[in-house]
């Protein structure tokens, strides 16, 4: 059968969490606009040593078809290969890529080093010939700005380059928007990666770039806890903004000034974050090192320019109108989408170039992995059980999340592949318009991915339920947990012919169930709880302290809540911290991982945001807690004295028939009336030392152990 030829390869560790990813997916997509074929070719960089996922860029255009990406040891043929990052090659590769093409370019878009040491990143002339080894002599060596040529050269004089720069590109329509006149402070700001040689090196000239003064504010996305720490301090007119939570488009449109310096060893390779500023019609101030790529569309300063600069020109709305608009119009013309593809014009790949002869599709590999799929757009309990599955699963299992919880960051840092739906709640949609919309993503995950099994931790949904009946090819698994209430959710169990199997993670307090589940037991698989931790992975009560930050020699308790009590926060949580307080105890707060805004905690309370938070229960002496499935579970398991306080407005979780059946087994307190005195009553005994060693003891004779790593045996065998 003859290969597909694509127009373009792109060869690289699509993993890179900065610039390097954010060029190849502008280079793709121009390559898509025109009709241009791009296959991706991904080799891991040795420089990368904690594994990590795609960039979301990158993820996005494999998912959405601009893009091929070529499986492990595919044998990918292309007009043009062009490679990224000469870091990878710093080692020689685990496998030899099996690529072949017309033409190949290295595109340096970083300098072999910096003012301080020449090859501090790599040594050109070994990467050169590793790469002349794997892809040919003839490679062509393409810097891509006149710093990095410049250090190129430094190395190694000798080095035949490029005539022209292989330079960033950027579509201005997707980053401009009209900057109507703001009344105000002016706010100057920045984004990028968090790096510390991305700043200024010294406390002086740090403080002239992004001036501590009441008449303007400063706003960082990305590593602006570095500047604080090297601050000492973070001054009251900044806002600090963490990496990766606010698109940096979004994020232009607040500032009026983009201005960046950094530290004067740091050779940048050519300016992305201030390409995008440009692009966005915000003016800005940088060093002259600069004007060899910006030219005079730019504003240069030395950071002690800055503030006279940022007052001058936002006193001047004329002048400010007119160096927005030329730097958009600089940009547009020098590094839009037409010039990458005039460079790719000139090394023989036109966008009207007849297309080759049709071929005969590839045969598909075989299904494999797992695709996990969870509900809840609020909290975390059925993203944890999934990731607990998950996390277990063999090495190798391809294993993707897809979540309707805001928790996507989570299982994104936790090290999964993690694909974000919207909940219904989140987009407004009507409930026709979401169904269609829920059905269509997971089809397309599905057809991404190409799993064998779906394991779906969630009520079964009209969409996914339609979903399921147009993918019968791959295995659906319900992961159904028990304890409903009483006479609900009989309309659920109905749907249980979509799936083919129903996975149900135990319960403690399974005696007790009363709910719609028990009588629908035919079939189903049962394992014991499911929580995320095994009891060996939880570190022990000093080290769990010293994270947290608690006072060594005084007892701690925890106050975990639950999403169903936060609005309702101040008034039993306010009486649980001041008789717990009153008894001598410090008192924490745990934060939802995946809250928005902070949790208002009662009066000297300590609020921690840590997941799981479970790894560090050795560290509290009691702990005050909602009775959902996970953390109900978990404090049983790690045997912590507890004292459950059910939410009663949950929809299905029968939470009082579960805190009343640890209650009865002697493993837990429980507090029937958190409004009444019961709570005051209940609060007094569980204080006591006797008591809590009782806890202990009992929860060590009842422990049920966990049922993840049994689930996880149990999907493996369905793949």
């Amino acid at each position: 059968m003859t290969a597909t030829v694509h127009d373009v390869a792109i060869l690289s560790d699509f993993r890179y969490p900065g610039g390097t990813s954010a060029s190849i997916a502008a280079e793709v997509r121009a390559q898509a606009r025109a009709g241009l074929t791009t296959v991706l070719v991904h080799v891991r960089s040795p420089h990368l040593k904690r594994d990590r996922p795609f960039h979301p860029l990158i993820t996005a255009l494999i998912r959405d078809g601009a893009a091929y990406l070529a499986a492990d040891g595919e044998e990918v043929t292309a007009k043009l290969l062009v490679v990224r990052q000469p870091r990878i090659f710093t080692e020689d590769l685990a496998v030899r890529p099996p690529v072949r093409a017309g033409r190949a370019v290295m595109v340096l878009n970083q300098a072999p080093g910096d003012a301080g040491d020449p090859a501090r990143y790599y040594d050109f002339a070994a990467v050169r010939q590793r790469v002349e080894g794997l892809f040919g002599a003839g490679i062509e060596w393409a810097p891509i700005s006149p710093q990095v040529r410049a250090e190129v050269l430094r190395a190694e004089p000798e080095a035949t380059l490029a005539g022209v720069d292989w330079h960033e590109i950027i579509d201005g329509a997707e980053w401009w928007r009209e900057r109507p006149a703001r009344a105000g402070a002016p706010v100057i700001g920045r984004h990028g990666r968090p790096d510390p040689v991305k700043w200024p090196r010294t406390r002086e000239e740090l403080l002239q770039a992004y001036p501590d003064v009441p008449d303007v504010k400063v706003r960082v996305l990305g590593g602006g806890e570095l500047a604080v720490e090297r601050l000492g301090r973070k001054p009251a007119n900044w806002e600090v903004i963490e990496f990766g939570t606010m698109e940096p488009v979004d994020f232009l449109h607040t500032l009026d000034f983009f201005v960046y310096f950094h530290d004067p060893d740091l050779i940048e390779a050519f300016g992305r974050t201030i390409m995008e500023a440009m692009a966005a019609g915000v003016p800005v101030i940088v060093g002259e090192h600069f004007r060899p790529i910006f030219g005079d569309a730019a504003l240069y300063t030395t950071p002690a320019g800055v503030l006279p600069l940022v007052r001058e020109l936002h006193a001047d709305r004329e002048r400010y109108r007119a160096v927005s608009l030329h730097g958009r119009e600089f940009i547009e013309s020098r590094y839009g989408y037409a010039s990458h593809l005039s460079r790719l014009a000139a090394r023989g790949i036109r966008p009207d170039a007849p297309p080759p002869p049709a071929l005969p599709a590839p045969r598909p590999a075989p299904p494999k992995g797992v695709l996990l799929v969870s509900d809840n757009g609020v909290g975390l309990g059925h993203l944890s059980r999934l990731m607990a599955i998950g996390r277990r699963l063999p090495a190798g299992t391809p294993t993707v999340i897809a979540t309707q919880s805001h928790g996507a960051m989570v299982a994104h840092r936790e090290g999964f592949l993690t694909e974000y739906i919207p909940s219904r709640s989140v987009l407004g949609l009507p409930r026709q318009s979401w169904t269609e919309l829920l059905r269509s993503r997971l089809e397309h995950l599905i057809d991404l991915h190409r799993p064998a099994v779906v394991a779906v931790d969630s009520v079964p949904h009209d969409g996914i339920v339609a979903a399921a009946r147009s993918r019968p090819e791959v295995t659906w698994v319900w992961v159904r947990r028990p304890m409903w209430r009483r006479a609900t959710g009989t309309e659920w169990i109905e749907r249980r012919s979509a799936f083919q199997h129903v996975l149900e993670p135990g319960e403690f307090a399974a005696a007790a169930d009363e709910g719609p589940t028990v009588d629908d037991r035919d079939g189903v698989f049962p394992v014991r709880p499911i929580t995320y931790l095994d009891a060996a992975e939880l570190v022990t009560a000093e080290e769990a302290r010293a994270a947290l930050d608690l006072v060594p020699g005084r007892p701690a308790a925890l106050l975990q809540l639950g999403a169903g009590n936060i609005n309702d926060i101040s008034s039993p949580a306010a009486r649980i911290a001041r008789q717990l307080r009153g008894a001598g105890f410090q008192v924490v707060l745990a934060e939802s991982a995946i809250a928005t805004e902070p949790m208002p905690a009662p009066a000297g309370a300590h609020v921690v945001r840590v997941y799981p938070i479970s790894r560090h229960l050795r560290g509290f002496d009691l702990v005050v807690s909602a009775s959902g499935y996970n953390s109900f579970h978990e404090l049983i398991a790690f045997q912590i004295p507890s004292v459950f306080v059910p939410n009663r407005e949950t929809a299905l979780d029968d939470q009082v028939s579960r805190a009343r059946f640890a209650a009865a087994a002697g493993a837990a307190l429980i507090v029937e009336d958190p409004d009444g005195d019961d709570l005051d009553r209940v609060l007094a005994h569980a204080v006591r030392a006797d008591v809590r060693d009782a806890l202990r003891r009992r929860c060590a004779e009842v422990a049920p152990g966990n049922g993840a790593a049994d689930a996880a045996d149990w999907l493996t065998a369905l793949t």
